[in-house]
């Protein structure tokens, strides 16, 4: 029976010969450094599915891993790890289990689109109105498909294919209803859009799981500058005031959802220093 307390004590003098902080280890494995906090106090194990690589960036094997200690290993001998084909069969379990869930998701989607254009061909006698509806479906399934195939690991793809395809589907989308301000407008928008989410996401991998609430205070102050840019350039573009009575409402319940933010940072100030000093964190 593995024994949790001692397989938490064991990653956590691995990890400390690596000279990796709960932070930097969460962070190569996609994970969050409180699921790392648990497996160190034995409140939990790490999931099959990234137990191999856990092992690859502490060194050890499974099989020591489970046991909690480091085996006696003959320097010209491998010794089998009698548990590497059990996680190796859960890792291919589930790698047939998102290659089912991919062909599902993409079934789903092109039946509708494939809908849509039948329903077309069938009440108009042609194809009209439907690429409308199949052209956004190709759209949606293209820029969700990373997400479903990658779980987390496929977020930063979602965005990748969000900000590759956002302007061709506006201009053919222009093209279909046969109004240019939906490229002209939506695509300043899309750009403005897109440059934000980036932002964004740099902020939260630059600060890290850690100084999570400040990443969001910081956020909230950036969409704050992305709602005063969005409406000037708006206001450029279709006339009008730049801000109405319900932007700056929505302007100063952001400046307090940040104030509330970096004051939850500032609690786990001492935690941030002692990451940024090596030293374990301390949990809360």
């Amino acid at each position: 029976m593995v024994n949790q307390i001692e397989v938490g004590a064991f990653i956590s003098k691995c990890r400390k010969a690596k000279k990796l902080t709960q932070a930097q280890l969460a962070e190569e494995l996609n994970i969050t450094d409180r699921a790392i906090s648990k497996w160190e106090t034995g409140k939990s194990l790490p999931d099959s599915s990234i137990m191999l690589e856990l092992c690859d960036i502490l060194g050890i094997t499974v099989n020591e891993l489970l046991k909690g200690e480091r085996e006696d290993r003959e320097p010209d001998e491998e010794k089998k790890d009698e548990h590497f084909d059990v996680i190796k069969g859960n890792g291919e379990n589930r790698v047939k289990s998102k290659k089912f869930l991919v062909f599902i998701f993409s079934a789903l989607f092109m039946t509708a689109a494939a809908v849509c254009l039948i329903c077309d061909i069938a009440i108009s006698g042609g194809v009209t109105w439907s690429l409308i509806p199949a052209v956004s479906i190709v759209f949606g399934w293209a820029v969700c498909l990373p997400g479903i195939r990658f779980g987390k690991k496929g977020i930063v793809g979602c965005f990748v294919w969000l900000s590759a395809l956002i302007i061709p589907y506006l201009f053919v989308l222009s093209r279909l209803i046969k109004v240019g301000q939906v490229f002209t407008i939506g695509g300043v928008m899309a750009v403005i859009s897109i440059v934000f989410l980036w932002m964004v996401i740099g902020v939260f991998r630059k600060m890290g799981s850690r100084r999570k609430p400040a990443a969001f205070g910081v956020s909230y102050l950036l969409t704050v500058l992305f709602v005063a840019v969005i409406n000037l350039v708006l206001s450029k573009m279709i006339g009008g005031p730049v801000f109405h009575m319900w932007d700056w409402a929505a302007i100063f319940m952001l400046l307090m959802l940040a104030g509330v933010s970096f004051g939850f940072g500032g609690r786990d100030g001492k935690t941030v220093r002692a990451n940024m000093d090596g030293r374990d964190p301390v949990e809360y």
